[in-house]
């Protein structure tokens, strides 16, 4: 194989290996093939345009051309929209709108998104582009280090999106893969640029020295001293940043205090809050978004809301589009709220200060908000009662970032028998907010069915269907699933019983919906965690959704059906206590009881709604079956024995493992391997080797520093003679 055709392979697979970083950002692993094979079919064009020679230009013509080509091929007809009669119309209709479908793909999506057509296009076609300018530096204009750029530049977008989900880079594992393809590019270019100079000899293998070999048996020394330098360079940058502390909140550090201060970190920005939600709960960094002060007298009820998502299209939840208007100094009552209710409320007042690394457009404000003091340029939408900010400039809103503000609520205290005895809602409402798509699964509406039967009102149905996901259905809460928002996605929760927020709030607000109740979805935090000084701290992993119902002379009506600790369920959709019955003494266990009964106890009868009220009683602890009367166990004591000589031995490793190097080398017969032996056993007594000497230089140096007598001295230069024949002979 020819230099420029290895130059290309290499080229390829550093291109391929990078690749690796992006599947993370997926549910599926199958576009890397598809990836493959074109880049393969792209390097292979370039290949033969050199070889016929064509012009550089006409070369990466041909791969751009060719790899169009197979992207039409591969892709075609998959866009969503009619495409048009000609090559030029196809090219433009219907490949720009598998694209665009692409883009809004990855904006609604969080990570790992699933795999569509239009995420394949845009992963396949950004490696082949990747790929073509890799190409066209290393291989074409023989620039095989300024490849790097675009190469970090691919592998940066993948960790980069990456860190913003998992709240750390990409893996080791990629970055190793990346750093291992380029460095397989630079010393493939390396060995060509030698090449050009005339024969590259290696050293002479074992028994070879004085013979003449003119072989090439072993891998050239500038090839080996880069795999060298390669693999100590990999492992530092992987080693290191493990070792090391971090560097904290400096002009290199992660970002600015939580609690408001003067860092300028990484902001929390998002123009749909739900693909953020899930990096916000699974981050390491929980730091502080947000304080206030209230003098609310139920804390519970404190949850601070930023928008709500009313419209389902079978793909996601959204905020629909409304018209925005001034903040008026006093916000309209909320709707749907009669006299009765708003009697009972109690108005509070609430001071909140926002950290300078949420920059979020929509302002957290506990609900329903009546009126806010805030500088600044907002606006109001009054149907989802949120504050947006409005435009400074070209591409710059107005955000939350570090501002304070003070919003006085109505503390609604709704009863159940107001929600029981609520009447049908208004039309217009009932009509837009029960609205489905068209692809919803029918187990959706099924499961709402058979969980609600025998509920004679829709506040009933509500309490079934929150304690249906709390409580009794067997759901398990879990941050790390994956968090796709269609219709699929609730069919494939509803089957699977493992989620978070976000599955809980959408299925329960679609089944609400299949059953005829309003229903949307709520963003926000829940009320956080109050401090000594009578502040409370709302951290990241605060941050939360849940479904608001709509009751005529109620209004909107939060629920909450993810079973997570700190989460409170609202007063008005617990169930009645039961009355209090008197109970009997316990009586004193015999003395001829022989022991705890085998039988299970009472408590693990108990039904789960009962064990989350407490009314199950306490459970018998059960006895341990590995502790014993007799001191530790063989095993302990086995295991306490071999640690104390591991740890003794721990010592001794290096001795041992230099004896055995030693041995090695001087049994090998390798002239070679006994003069490494002589630079490390000069190391050994003081003398640090000097890579710039020659090894007749070297020689020198070891018998002067060494005071060596004459006897070995001669013995040194003898062999740095035969390692003079062993490299320069052939």
């Amino acid at each position: 194989m020819s230099g420029r055709a290895r130059l290309t392979v290499f080229a390829a697979l550093a291109t391929l290996f990078t690749a690796w970083s992006l599947d993370p950002l997926v549910e599926s692993g199958s576009w890397l093939p598809q990836a493959a094979l074109l880049l393969a079919l792209q390097s292979g064009v370039g290949a033969g345009a050199r070889r016929v020679p064509l012009p550089r230009s006409l070369t990466v013509a041909a791969q751009l051309l060719v790899s169009m080509l197979a992207l039409m091929l591969l892709f075609g007809g998959k866009a969503q929209s009619p495409s048009g009669d000609g090559v030029l119309d196809y090219l433009v209709t219907d490949f720009g709108s598998l694209y665009g479908q692409g883009a809004r793909d990855v904006s609604e999506f969080a990570i790992p998104a699933p795999l569509t057509d239009g995420i394949r296009l845009l992963l396949v076609s950004g490696v082949l582009l990747i790929g073509l300018l890799v190409d066209l530096v290393a291989v074409t204009l023989r620039m095989a280090a300024a490849a790097g750029l675009p190469l970090l530049a691919l592998y940066s977008v993948a960790a980069g999106l990456a860190g913003a989900t998992s709240g750390s880079g990409g893996s080791w594992f990629s970055f190793l893969l990346a750093g291992c393809g380029y460095l397989l590019l630079l010393l493939s270019e390396g060995r060509d640029r030698l090449a050009q100079w005339g024969r590259v000899f290696g050293g002479a293998p074992p028994g070879r020295v004085a013979a003449g070999y003119s072989g090439g048996g072993q891998a050239v020394a500038p090839v080996r001293s880069g795999r060298r330098i390669g693999a100590v360079a990999l492992g530092l940058a992987l080693v290191v940043p493990a070792a090391l502390p971090s560097l904290g909140d400096g002009l290199l550090g992660a970002g600015g205090a939580g609690d408001g201060g003067s860092g300028i970190g990484p902001s929390i920005q998002a123009v749909n809050p739900l693909v953020s939600l899930q990096s916000s709960l699974n981050t390491q960094d929980n730091r502080v978004v947000l304080k206030y002060r209230t003098d609310s007298p139920q804390l519970g009820e404190q949850y601070l809301r930023i928008l709500a998502l009313d419209e389902f299209n079978g793909v996601k939840w959204e905020a629909s589009g409304r018209p925005l208007t001034d903040v008026p100094e006093r916000l309209p009552n909320p709707p749907g709220v009669s006299g009765d209710v708003l009697i009972g409320a109690a108005e509070v007042r609430t001071s909140i200060s926002s950290a300078q690394t949420y920059a979020q457009r929509y302002l957290p404000m506990p609900y329903p908000a009546v009126q806010v003091d805030i500088g600044g340029k907002w606006r109001f939408e009054p149907v989802g009662r949120t504050l947006v900010g409005d435009q400074l400039g070209k591409d710059k809103f107005q955000n939350a970032q570090g501002v304070q503000y003070t919003v006085r609520s109505l503390l609604l205290k709704p009863t159940a028998e107001q929600l029981r005895r609520a009447p049908e809602p208004n039309a217009a409402i009932g009509a837009e907010y029960t609205r489905l798509p068209d692809n919803l699964p029918p187990v959706v509406a099924e499961t709402a069915r058979q969980v609600t039967r025998g509920a004679k009102d829709d506040y009933t149905r509500a309490v079934k269907l929150q304690d249906y996901f709390a409580v009794n259905g067997g759901f398990r809460y879990d941050t790390k699933v994956s968090s796709g928002t269609g219709s699929q996605a609730i069919a494939r929760f509803l089957a699977d019983k493992e989620g978070f927020c976000v599955h809980f709030a959408f299925s329960m607000a679609s089944m609400a919906r299949t059953l005829g109740i309003p229903a949307r979805v709520a963003v926000g935090f829940t009320p956080g965690e109050r401090q000594s000084d009578g502040s409370v701290n709302v951290s990241m992993r605060d941050a939360h959704a849940w479904p608001e119902l709509y009751f005529e002379g109620v209004g909107w009506t939060r629920f909450e059906p993810t079973p997570r600790s700190g989460i409170t369920v609202p007063d008005y959709s617990r169930p009645a206590a039961p009355e209090s019955q008197p109970t009997a003494p316990t009586a004193a266990p015999s003395a001829s009881a022989a022991g705890p009964s085998a039988e299970p106890s009472k408590a693990d009868d108990c039904p789960p709604d009962q064990k989350k009220l407490g009314e199950c009683g306490a459970v018998a602890p059960k006895p341990d079956a590995g502790s014993g009367g007799g001191g530790p166990s063989v095993a302990t004591v086995a295991a306490w024995t071999a640690g104390s000589l591991a740890l003794l031995a721990l010592p001794f490793l290096p001795f041992a493992w230099r004896r055995r190097l030693r041995a090695r080398r001087l049994g090998s017969g390798d002239v070679l391997s006994a003069w490494r032996e002589l630079g490390d056993s000069a190391w050994d007594v003081g003398i640090a080797p000097d890579e710039a000497l020659s090894p007749r230089g070297a020689a020198d140096r070891v018998a002067a520093l060494g005071r060596l007598d004459p006897g070995a001295a001669d013995a040194v230069h003898r062999v740095s003679a035969a390692v003079e024949r062993a490299l320069y002979a052939p």
